[in-house]
C-alpha cells in the first residue's frame, strides 16, 4: 500500500505542476488509506506535502514571469488570517465524537473526511465543466473584483486549515474570471498562493501535533519530483485538455469516501 502511495504522490506533483491546482486534493486520500495515517494528523501532513510542492513548482513560473505577486497577495493575506484561526481555534476543539446515531457514530475523522469528499466532488464539477477558459468573463468594476477576491481568500483559507487542501480549484477561477489574470499566469499564481497558505498553517500548528518527519520528508520529497515533472510536461501540453479526466477520477474518490465512511 505505501507503493501505491508513493505513486500516488508522484501524481499528485504532476497535476500541481500541470494544472496548477486539484492534486492537493487527493493527498489527504492518500494518506488516510494507503498510509494509515489517522484523519486529523493527514490534515496537517498535508499542509506540509503541498506547501513544499507548490513552493518547488512555483519557481518555473517565477523565472518566466508567469507570478502576479500584487493578486498573490490579495488572495493570500487574508487566506493566512483564516488559515491561523482555524487552526488555532477550531480545529483541536472539534470533539472526538460528534454524533451518535443508534449504532453509527460520527467520529472526527469520518466528520473530516465526509467534508473532504464534498469538497473533492465541488472541485470535480469545476474540473469537468471547465468553467475556467483563457476567455475570462466580463466583470464589474475592479474595486468590487478585489473584495470578491478577498472574500474567496478567506473561505479558501477556511477549507484550507480545516482539511489541509490546497484549493487551485477554486483559486485559479477565481483569478482568471475576476481578475482577467491569464491562465498561465493564474496556474503559477495560484501555487504561490498555495505554498503561502499550506506552509503558514502548517508552522501555525505545529505545536499542537507531533510529527514522523522522515515519512513527511520521503512522501513531500517524491511529490517534488512528480511537480518537477508536470512542469516539464506543462510545455508540451495544456493542462486545461486533462482537468476533466481528473476531475471524474477525483468525483469518483469523492463518491467512494463517503460510501466507505458511511456504509463500509
Amino acid at each position: 500500500m505505501e507503493i501505491i502511495g508513493y505513486v500516488a504522490a508522484v501524481l499528485i506533483g504532476i497535476s500541481l505542476g500541470l494544472i496548477g491546482g486539484g492534486g492537493s486534493i487527493l493527498t489527504v486520500p492518500v494518506l488516510v488509506y494507503l498510509f494509515g495515517i489517522d484523519a486529523f494528523m493527514a490534515t496537517e501532513y498535508s499542509l506540509f506535502v503541498v506547501g513544499v510542492s507548490s513552493l518547488v513548482g512555483s519557481v518555473s513560473y517565477f523565472k518566466k514571469g508567469l507570478v502576479n505577486f500584487k493578486m498573490a497577495l490579495i488572495f493570500g493575506i487574508p487566506s493566512v488570517i483564516s488559515i491561523i484561526l482555524t487552526r488555532i481555534y477550531l480545529l483541536p476543539y472539534i470533539p472526538d465524537e460528534i454524533l451518535r446515531i443508534e449504532n453509527f457514530t460520527i467520529t472526527r475523522n469520518i466528520f473530516l473526511l465526509l467534508i473532504f469528499a464534498g469538497l473533492m466532488i465541488l472541485a470535480s464539477y469545476k474540473m469537468i465543466s471547465q468553467n475556467t477558459s483563457e476567455k475570462p468573463l466580463e466583470s464589474t468594476e475592479d474595486k468590487n473584483n478585489t473584495l470578491l477576491i478577498a472574500g474567496q481568500g478567506s473561505i479558501v483559507g477556511f477549507l484550507t486549515g480545516l482539511v489541509g487542501a490546497g484549493g487551485g480549484f477554486m483559486i485559479i477561477p477565481a483569478l482568471v474570471n475576476l481578475l482577467k489574470i491569464p491562465m498561465k499566469i493564474a496556474i503559477g499564481t495560484s501555487l504561490v498562493i498555495i505554498s503561502l497558505n499550506s506552509l503558514i498553517g502548517f508552522f501555525s500548528s505545529l505545536n499542537h501535533v507531533a510529527i514522523e518527519w522522515k515519512l513527511l520528508v520521503s512522501i513531500t520529497g517524491i511529490a517534488i519530483v512528480g511537480i518537477i515533472i508536470g512542469s516539464q510536461l506543462s510545455k508540451k501540453i495544456e493542462g486545461k485538455k486533462l482537468k476533466p479526466a481528473f476531475g471524474w477520477f477525483i468525483l469518483i474518490m469523492g463518491i467512494y469516501i463517503i460510501i466507505k465512511e458511511i456504509f463500509l
